[in-house]
């Protein structure tokens, strides 16, 4: 009994040892395997810290690379722009030298300057029968290199041959057709220009157009005394609220607002003034103007003194509306041919040029932030565009009619306008989607003044101005008293006194507040 019960011990500590053992062959593969498990995570670890040490100094190798591409791209880049200096000083220079021989030619009596002596006959006595929209002949004369060209007949100016087709047509009558045959001097001095070589001057564009390149011809002096009224086509206020500029005959009229007296006459103006902007430091004003159907003119003029300080544009047809941008660094106008100009004010040179409408600009507006334009069109439109690259960034159909006046609201997200379809409408900048419209005028909308608050001061073709809140629609006061369609508007709000400007040639101050009558007179000399 005892032995079986040794044996029965001696089995079970047989089978302990034998399960010890499984374990400890168990726990030696475990481990093992965790061994390797580690042994490969490790390798692993080891393999992507290499793989980030390859890409640190690829790089970094790429970086380097991309380093010494930079500055190879800005080498090259200073090389071609001293290359163009060089090139442009080069080209000043034969400009320079060429005009001394061109001058000295002259004075032989062997040279005769296209720009200052042809193209004013050109312009003047030939133009208007052939241009680009009406050639005839299929010969149009707008600029050197259409003159140059020909027409249907082929050549017309045979360089250096006094029996081009030219001289033959000013010779017998038949050029100018059914008008006055040009002057002997006027046409010996084109057979002179063609014997010796028919030349352009050095330096002037041969696509450029006659008016542009033409000697600048001082405006008529305006009379001294109106012997009748003229419209009120456009007022504005100095920024100090003391002025009050308007439109006279081939000048602009500033006015004490104090006792409606003639300050100063600032002339040298196209026949007809359009719009008056004042720099917003109040020195320099600006002037669009023009002759119908033959000069178009932005000017800049000193205040103080109405001198003449640039001749920024010169067009075939009138100049509508000039405005500074907010910081007064650059001017924006618009006019008859469907154009939009953009001037720097440091160089005096135009910078943009935007010719997306279809028709007349009438009206151009900067946004509060100087970033964008709007323009109001007779083609029926208002648009938008980038007051930088002059890119498109909308187009409001919604008028149907010409638009005499678009302006944005303060804060630059709206705008309002308004024309011949007697609507004052509010449309979003970001979608051109039409956000209200308010009628009640009796007759088309000519011009629109921002008042604060985002108030309008709308004038109006049935006598009357209204300030309407664009916010609801609702007309807040009426200015009415005039005897004639108003075509102009303007306000200055910190003095709380607006102005209107009537056909009949009078001018009326109001007060904001109450809409009541400061002062009214015919605004001639």
């Amino acid at each position: 009994e005892a032995r079986v019960q040794a044996e029965k011990v001696a089995a079970e500590a047989a089978k302990a040892v034998a399960e010890a053992e499984k374990k400890v062959a168990a726990t030696k593969q475990a481990a093992e395997a965790a061994t390797k498990a580690a042994t490969d995570a490790q390798a692993a670890v080891q393999k992507t810290q290499q793989s980030i040490n390859d890409l640190k100094a690829k790089i970094a190798a790429g970086e380097k690379e991309v380093g010494q591409f930079d500055e190879q791209l800005a080498a090259a880049t200073q090389e071609i722009q001293n290359a163009g200096k060089s090139a442009e000083e080069s080209r000043g220079k034969w400009i320079e030298q060429s005009r001394a021989a061109e001058a000295l030619l002259k004075e032989a009596g062997a040279w005769v300057s296209f720009s200052d002596e042809i193209a004013p006959i050109f312009h003047d006595r030939c133009l208007a029968c052939h241009n680009a929209r009406i050639a005839k002949g299929r010969y149009n004369m707008e600029n050197f290199a259409s003159i140059m060209k020909g027409g249907e007949s082929g050549s017309v100016v045979d360089a250096g041959d006094t029996d081009s087709l030219l001289c033959i047509l000013i010779d017998d009558g038949s050029m100018p057709k059914e008008a006055d045959p040009l002057t002997p001097d006027q046409i010996s001095i084109i057979k002179r220009w063609i014997q010796l070589g028919a030349n352009l001057d050095a330096g002037v564009d041969v696509a450029a157009p006659l008016l542009q390149i033409m000697p600048e011809r001082p405006q008529p002096a305006p009379p001294e005394v109106y012997p009748a009224p003229i419209p009120i086509t456009a007022v504005a206020f100095s920024p100090d609220g003391t002025l009050l500029a308007s439109s006279g005959y081939h000048e602009v009229l500033l006015w004490s607002v104090e006792t409606g007296e003639i300050v100063r006459r600032i002339s040298n103006l196209a026949e007809r003034t359009y719009a008056i902007s004042f720099h917003p430091d109040g020195t320099r004003l600006a002037v669009a103007s023009g002759t119908p159907g033959r000069i178009g003119e932005v000017k800049l003029f000193q205040v103080a003194d109405g001198a003449l300080l640039a001749s920024l544009a010169t067009v075939e047809d009138a100049m509508f509306d000039v405005a500074f941008s907010p910081d007064g660094q650059r001017l924006a106008a618009g006019g008859a041919d469907r154009a939009i100009r953009i001037f720097d004010l440091t160089s005096l040179a135009e910078t943009l040029l935007i010719e997306d409408h279809a028709d007349w600009v009438l009206s151009i507006d900067w946004s509060p932030d100087g970033s964008m334009l709007v323009s109001g069109s007779r083609d029926k439109t208002c648009k938008l565009f980038d007051a930088n690259s002059g890119d498109s960034k909308g187009t409001f159909n919604g008028h149907g009619e010409v638009v005499a006046a678009a302006a944005f609201l303060a804060d630059g997200k709206q705008v309002v306008s308004g024309g011949r379809d007697k609507q004052l409408r509010v449309w979003k900048v970001d979608d051109t989607k039409e956000v209200r419209k308010t009628g009640g005028f009796g007759d088309e909308i000519t011009h629109l003044t921002l008042l604060p608050s985002d108030h309008v001061l709308v004038a109006s073709a049935d006598k009357n101005g209204r300030i309407v809140n664009a916010a609801d629609g609702k007309t807040l006061k009426t200015l009415s008293g005039h005897q004639d369609w108003l075509y102009s508007s303007a306000a200055h709000p910190a003095s709380g006194v607006c102005a209107t400007g009537s056909y009949d040639g009078e001018i009326r101050l109001w007060k904001l507040d109450d809409a009541t009558l400061i002062r009214q007179w015919i605004a001639k000399p």
